[in-house]
């Protein structure tokens, strides 16, 4: 028979005569396969596999949950730019996000507990020429402490979240879910409790010293054990809110900012009380290395990363060989 016809008959036996995959399947093929699916179930009803339902929802349906630990408010385009590329990479959402159903709220279906990025990405390509986008939710019956743990172990790892941001959920969860119990947070989350104070000593700070930052967001964990010695004790404390409240003008008045290095330098040199030697005003974000008697030797303008802006003082008094020496002690420690 040749191929042409061959391929024509093979039509119209289509479905009379039985092919090799519809074929009876061996006895003990069967039997693992009914064998699989028994072992499926049980695991289902033991609780060894969890099961899922995803749903894709109108993210206006949907509101952050209270305690939700990013500040929602805080994301734009920019920070929430690789979401929104891969998302019109892949076309969907790969990730769910999980919710909590809310009940007799005419407006909102579910509250986001873990997904705030990806709720505020969805949102904004539906508003952008993507309305085809949908907001993929897992929903889950959690109480508020469980919705707190599951969003801290989802974003711990996230360097997308500030440091600030982290501290200050903590601080409110203390006392909302722990009755402030430090010791018993640290249990429940997992972690030390030297780790866990560190970010509550960062969201006590207060806001009379906060002021002094451009970008209180940028202060970080590391920067907690430069600025609480700063708080005692109380005549400590207020130059150096007053200091802080200078730089917060400065600022808004448009001086360029600087970063949380060279802001805490100033705040640390506004603390010390002033010398009765007549040493040199120190000014703005200046330092002054003193010599003997308190004689200025340098002047450190400015700090970036990169570069010092340094002003010799060869008319304050001290010797060459003490400007020398001060030099070469300020190389050495910028080369370490």
């Amino acid at each position: 028979m040749s191929g042409k016809n061959k391929s024509f008959a093979e039509g119209l036996t289509a479905g009379l005569v039985p092919s090799p995959s519809d074929a009876p399947r061996p006895r003990g093929q069967m039997g693992t396969i009914l064998q699989g699916r028994d072992n499926r179930i049980a695991q289902l009803a033991s609780g060894a596999i969890v099961q899922r339902t995803h749903e894709l929802v109108d993210p206006a349906r949907c509101r952050m949950w209270a305690g939700h630990n990013r500040e929602y408010g805080l994301l734009n385009e920019e920070r929430c730019s690789d979401l929104i590329e891969s998302l019109k990479s892949q076309g969907r959402q790969e990730v769910p996000a999980i919710v909590r159903r809310v009940r007799g709220e005419p407006d909102y279906d579910f509250e986001v507990i873990c997904g705030a990025r990806r709720h505020w990405s969805v949102s904004w390509l539906r508003s952008h020429n993507y309305p085809e986008f949908r907001f993929l939710v897992e929903s889950r019956d959690l109480t508020d402490e469980e919705a707190f743990r599951l969003a801290d172990l989802e974003n711990r790892a996230r360097e997308d979240i500030t440091d600030l941001e982290r501290a200050r959920d903590y601080l409110k969860a203390l006392d909302g879910y722990y009755e402030g119990h430090q010791g018993r947070m640290a249990e429940r989350l997992n972690v030390s409790q030297s780790w866990l104070s560190r970010y509550l000593d960062l969201a006590r700070l207060p806001d009379a010293l906060t002021v002094a930052f451009p970008d209180v967001h940028a202060l970080r964990i590391k920067h907690v054990t430069l600025l609480k010695p700063l708080l005692k004790p109380d005549d400590r404390k207020m130059r150096v809110f007053r200091k802080a409240a200078d730089l917060a003008e400065r600022w808004a008045a448009g001086e360029e900012a600087q970063g949380p290095a060279d802001v805490i330098r100033a705040l640390a040199l506004a603390a010390e009380p002033p010398k009765k030697t007549g040493s040199p005003k120190k000014t703005g974000l200046a330092e002054t290395i003193l010599g003997s008697g308190d004689k200025p030797l340098l002047k450190i303008e400015k700090r970036t990363p990169k570069a010092v802006t340094l002003t010799l003082l060869p008319k304050g008094g001290t010797s060459l060989e003490e400007a020398e020496a001060a030099m070469l002690a300020l190389v050495r420690e910028l080369w370490a």
